[in-house]
């Protein structure tokens, strides 16, 4: 066996090698996979979406909201890196809007005194506010974990481009 020098090593090395015949193709990217908290959110906002634009009572806000999100919803499958900062900002803005709701909602001249009725199918549900304002809290904060933790960060790449003209 014989001992190669640093600089022998070096010039045997066959992992450093650079193909000249497919110069013209980019790298390729390692892309993790897709966490299973993130999938359930994205699933969330589909379910919502759709949802709100089957619905009878549908305003051209609403609507474009529901198509926008669809939109964001596609851009995080496709791992675009604005959909990640979309992501982030769309969980922390819906936190401050759940956090506000109370303060908003309570109008002293209009105040309906009670628990919120919601009918599911056949069956009516009566609710108290503060479980609704506990339950929206809580999912936005969910949000806001899966938005800002590093599993979901590894998943989008700078690289990755849904650019079809390129």
């Amino acid at each position: 066996m014989t001992q190669h020098t640093p600089t022998q090593t070096a010039a045997v090395d066959t992992n450093n090698i650079v193909d000249t015949e497919h110069h013209d193709q980019p790298p390729e990217v390692k892309l993790a996979s897709f966490p299973k908290r993130l999938i359930i959110l994205m699933l969330v906002y589909i379910l919502a979406s759709v949802s709100g634009l089957i619905t009878d009572a549908v305003n051209k806000e609403s609507a474009l909201f529901c198509v926008l999100t669809l939109m964001m919803v596609v851009a995080v499958f496709g791992r675009q890196k604005a959909a990640l900062y979309l992501l982030r900002a769309y969980a922390v803005v819906q936190l401050l809007l759940y956090c506000a709701l109370p303060v908003i909602m309570y109008d002293p001249d209009n105040l309906v005194a009670g628990p919120t009725l919601f009918q599911v199918g056949k069956y009516y549900v009566e609710v108290a506010d503060w479980v609704i304002y506990t339950v929206l809290i809580a999912l936005g904060l969910w949000q806001l974990w899966v938005g800002f933790s590093p599993r979901v960060k590894r998943c989008f790449v700078r690289k990755v481009n849904m650019n079809l003209i390129n």
